[in-house]
């Protein structure tokens, strides 16, 4: 009895020396992480000017022909450009990309809202079938399904059902039949 609860003193305090020597392993409170975004990636104020346009395109490695950032609506985005809505599935898949996954150069401005266009989230790229077809061909399918419903719904088809065979003369005996008697011959068919 007294070695068990030794045993677990001796547990109790190997845990606090485990948990002191973590802590004091541990980064002081005032640490950055080194995930954190940088200032210089942050979108800086909205360009007012044509030079502060033309610091911006510098920033983000762009012409100041190509550059047009998002609206000053209020919403954050600052001098951040507003890139075309295509996804990853429209950009060339043989081009040596410095991140081939993302089909991402180095340096090269992502989309504000890049995760969405990412190459297993949403393909923007023109399909073989025009949508207004497509969209035809599944009112279609739905509203014939929906038809089919109702029609099964109203005259209902069941599968034919005859009455229930058993072995052995109906089961003369196991029934309750007289083992003396003969018991009588049934037939579940006709010829």
């Amino acid at each position: 009895m007294a070695a068990a609860g030794l045993r677990g003193v001796l547990w109790q305090r190997a845990a606090a020396r485990l948990q002191v020597a973590r802590a004091a392993a541990a980064a002081p409170p005032g640490a950055r992480a080194a995930s954190q975004v940088t200032q210089d990636m942050l979108p800086g104020p909205y360009p007012r000017t044509p030079e502060e346009r033309a610091a911006a395109a510098k920033k983000y490695n762009m012409r100041v022909e190509d550059y047009e950032p998002y609206p000053d609506d209020g919403f954050g985005y600052g001098d951040y450009p507003k890139l075309p809505d295509k996804s990853h599935h429209e950009r060339d898949p043989w081009y040596q990309w410095d991140q081939p996954d993302m089909r991402h150069n180095w340096g090269e401005p992502m989309h504000w809202d890049f995760d969405m266009y990412i190459r297993n989230r949403v393909d923007t790229s023109p399909t073989a079938v025009p949508w207004h077809i497509m969209r035809r061909h599944f009112l279609i399918f739905v509203g014939t399904m929906l038809v089919m419903f109702v029609i099964g719904g109203m005259y209902p088809s069941y599968m034919p059902v005859g009455p229930k065979q058993y072995p052995f003369n109906d089961l003369y005996l196991e029934r309750g039949g007289d083992p003396n008697k003969e018991p009588p011959v049934v037939t579940h068919y006709e010829i």
